[in-house]
């Protein structure tokens, strides 16, 4: 008597089985690795940005400070210092014109550390104002309509936004520079 199977043999089927599966899940894990760069990429643009929008805070907040050094253009500035610019002393007191000085060195160094290639500058005008000030009104803190605009550009290298919409030329280093711009009332 003969026996038959009732199942046919599967030579070789299981092995299709585990490379289409090793396939699927190679797809897989390059999609995710896809993902893991873009979010690199993105934490180092929203670092960046944050460091921009700190460091010119920081300058507004010592332009305030300073309103005697700022009301005479003291803080007018078209470029940065050039990096590893020494930074004066006030550490014995100084004039409102030395304090600027001081402040705009120790910005400088400030943007050329936290921000790649930064570029910057500072126009304060009181243009605007109907009553220009005294002197001692000035040193008193009114409220005043003069206005202040600071830009600060730098370079943010591969940008996820310029990889995304095909921005980037062949043989890019994908260097995309960006522009802070900011008009405010120290």
């Amino acid at each position: 008597m003969t026996y038959r199977r009732s199942h046919p043999s599967q030579r070789g089927f299981s092995m299709l089985e585990v490379l289409i599966a090793v396939l699927v899940f190679s797809l897989g894990i390059i999609g995710l690795a896809g993902l893991l760069i873009f979010a690199i990429q993105s934490n180092h643009v929203a670092y960046l940005r944050t460091q921009a929008t700190f460091l010119a805070h920081n300058m507004a907040d010592r332009m305030s400070a300073n309103p005697v050094g700022l009301w005479n253009g003291n803080y007018n500035i078209n470029t940065i210092l050039a990096p590893g610019a020494a930074v004066p002393s006030c550490a014995a007191g100084c004039t409102p014109e030395a304090l600027a000085t001081h402040d705009i060195a120790a910005w400088s160094q400030q943007l050329n550390t936290f921000l790649p290639n930064a570029k910057g500058s500072i126009n304060c005008s009181t243009a605007n104002l109907a009553y220009l000030p005294t002197p001692a009104q000035i040193a008193n803190r009114p409220p005043y309509g003069g206005t202040c605009q600071m830009v600060l550009t730098w370079n943010e290298a591969g940008s996820a936004g310029a990889a995304r919409q095909g921005q980037l030329a062949p043989g890019s280093t994908g260097q995309q520079s960006h522009t802070f711009a900011w008009v405010f009332q120290p």
